[in-house]
């Protein structure tokens, strides 16, 4: 189901335009979208802020696995849309500072009871990282990232089905599905959202599925259905792919 397929990395070039707006920006022979994907870091050169090295690594190997280049279309994946970058440093903010964490949580409550974990996303991430190279290392001997892509791939289904569990190995609030759903809703988000916020580099996730962006107005093709969008998306800060 998941594919990996070796990628190519450009060389981080211009890297003084991330401390730049780029609307308005003229460089001779990029456009606005190559400028803005050459100002966003490149992954291999990243230097992660809430991560450590063995979550980073973590990070890297399952995201590449929940969205893999080259699917229909031939579509970028994680990795090239700077995903964990996104995830890195929405973790590093204020992210999920909003959640009531005054309890009493019941954290085998139905999901119709909403949030019941005494836990903030960044705790999730630490948590399940952690749980699931322990995992690792008792069943493969190993860390999930040193794993083979089908032996990641089962072990991301076995997560997703609470086939992991995390109460063997000490932890009773927090289960594998819990931090799986965590980690595929950030990774569609960094894969989604604007390049303003860390990931879709370059747009091409949008790019890939023809997706207008911060357009003001495509009112005309709202109605107008099976017929590709002609025009290339444009981001929150006016580049244009």
């Amino acid at each position: 189901m998941l594919l990996q397929k070796e990628t190519s990395r450009r060389k981080f070039l211009l890297g003084s335009l991330a401390a730049l707006p780029l609307s308005g920006m003229i460089l001779k022979g990029l456009t606005a979208a190559e400028a803005a994907e050459l100002a966003a870091p490149e992954l291999a050169d990243y230097k992660p802020i809430f991560f450590g090295p063995e979550e980073w690594a973590f990070i890297l190997a399952a995201t590449d696995r929940l969205i893999p280049a080259g699917g229909k279309g031939k579509a970028p994946g994680a990795l090239e849309t700077n995903v964990p970058v996104f995830i890195d440093q929405q973790l590093h903010g204020d992210f999920g500072e909003e959640i009531y964490m005054q309890g009493p949580f019941n954290a085998h409550a139905p999901a119709t009871m909403g949030y019941q974990l005494p836990f903030r996303p960044q705790q999730i991430y630490k948590n399940g990282i952690r749980l699931v190279n322990a995992w690792s290392q008792a069943t493969h001997q190993k860390p999930f990232h040193q794993l083979s892509q089908q032996e990641k791939d089962d072990a991301l289904t076995q997560m997703q089905k609470n086939g992991i569990d995390f109460a063997t190995l000490g932890e009773n609030d927090l289960k594998a599905s819990h931090f799986f759903n965590q980690l595929l809703t950030d990774t569609k988000h960094g894969y989604l959202s604007d390049p303003i916020y860390g990931g879709n580099k370059g747009m091409k996730a949008w790019i890939a599925i023809g997706f207008p962006g911060a357009r003001a107005s495509y009112l005309e093709w709202v109605k107008q259905h099976n017929i590709p969008y002609p025009l290339g998306p444009v981001s929150l800060q006016g580049a244009r792919a």
